[in-house]
């Protein structure tokens, strides 16, 4: 296995809209721990769609891509990711393809197949539109030669778009997308942080079928991971109740904005919500320097991944930029003081 400072460290942001706190305010945070991310070395920065989630400021992902990219300077910035059944082809080609000319080499296009939201908000953004299996396969294809070089007699073009080659990955939480992902030799990122069940058994497939590409000549596989860092295990595991109510909403259909952490929160939940909420959690890393690099080594050992995908839902904004310090120094980036200099930051965001 690779050691930790050998792998990719990247983060996904959903945008949370916080408890007391406003749309604008998330957008603001979103920039300002994209920088923090950059300034720590991570790899990229992802933004995921949703829609219809009152707590999720997120869905106009290539708008957010953009407003992100432009605010930093080198990291990469993408999608995790568009959720294809909801777009065209090619408008997502020109939005891609427009934010690949403003921000050469630094855009990622993530797509994925789920709807990233409710069947009736799924109708309204694509009207009379009905998703079958096999329409997901045919749109990364179509995006493919969109974004590839124009071939002679190609009546749609997208402009901008064609020529970019926007980097493309697939994105899934069941053996579906890994085995498109290997068959068109493309990298592939499981969404282990809220579906981690099949983590295994998809990249071994992913592995044992990739067939090489142009664009990639080895198996590149990345794994979401919801971290929780923080100085000591039990202020990370306080921390974390934040992410603990935010699941309960999902599992529960109670969908609200991000809530402050409760002391002893999962001691006031029923046995099942608990078991809920730590199957939702399963590959996720909570706890002290120590407790996250035992965490993310013993989750490397078993996925030999090359990427990890940080999320991380702390409420504090500096606190959660210190949890990324944190997980930063333990992936073995050069971080001046991780438990200090992310919490004293500016917080005007």
């Amino acid at each position: 296995m690779k050691a930790l400072q050998d792998i990719a460290l990247s983060m996904l942001d959903l945008v949370a809209v916080r408890e007391g706190g406003t749309v604008a305010e998330a957008l603001a945070i979103a920039l300002r721990t994209a920088q923090q991310a950059e300034a720590l070395g991570f790899t990229r920065y992802w933004l995921a769609e949703h829609h219809n989630m009152p707590g999720i400021a997120s869905s106009a992902t290539a708008v957010l891509v953009g407003h992100i990219a432009g605010g930093t300077q080198r990291i990469r910035v993408g999608s995790g990711g568009i959720m294809l059944p909801n777009h065209a082809p090619l408008v997502v080609a020109e939005a891609f393809g427009t934010l690949a000319e403003l921000y050469p080499g630094r855009i990622d296009l993530g797509l994925g197949r789920a709807p990233g939201t409710d069947r009736a908000t799924m109708r309204a953004l694509r009207r009379h539109h009905v998703e079958t299996e096999d329409d997901f396969p045919r749109e990364v294809s179509e995006l493919q030669r969109l974004l590839g070089p124009v071939q002679p007699g190609q009546a749609i073009v997208a402009m901008p778009g064609a020529g970019t080659e926007v980097p493309i990955w697939l994105l899934g939480s069941s053996l579906f997308s890994a085995q498109l992902a290997a068959e068109k030799g493309l990298p592939y990122a499981f969404a282990s942080h809220f579906a981690p069940r099949m983590l295994l058994q998809a990249v071994e497939l992913y592995r044992a079928r990739f067939k090489p590409s142009k664009v990639l000549a080895q198996p590149h596989v990345m794994i979401g991971v919801p971290i929780v860092a923080a100085p000591t295990d039990d202020e990370a595991a306080f921390l974390a109740t934040s992410t603990f109510q935010r699941v309960r909403g999902i599992l529960t259909g109670e969908r609200g904005r991000l809530p402050p952490p409760v002391v002893d929160y999962l001691s006031t939940l029923s046995p099942s919500e608990r078991a809920g909420i730590s199957d939702f959690l399963g590959a996720a890393v909570i706890g002290g320097p120590d407790a996250v690099r035992a965490g993310l080594t013993r989750l490397l050992e078993l996925t030999q991944a090359n990427e990890v995908m940080m999320v991380c839902d702390v409420f504090d904004p500096a606190l959660r930029w210190r949890s990324m310090a944190i997980t930063a120094e333990v992936m073995g980036r050069q971080v001046s003081n991780p438990h200090m200099d992310a919490v004293t930051a500016d917080k005007s965001a």
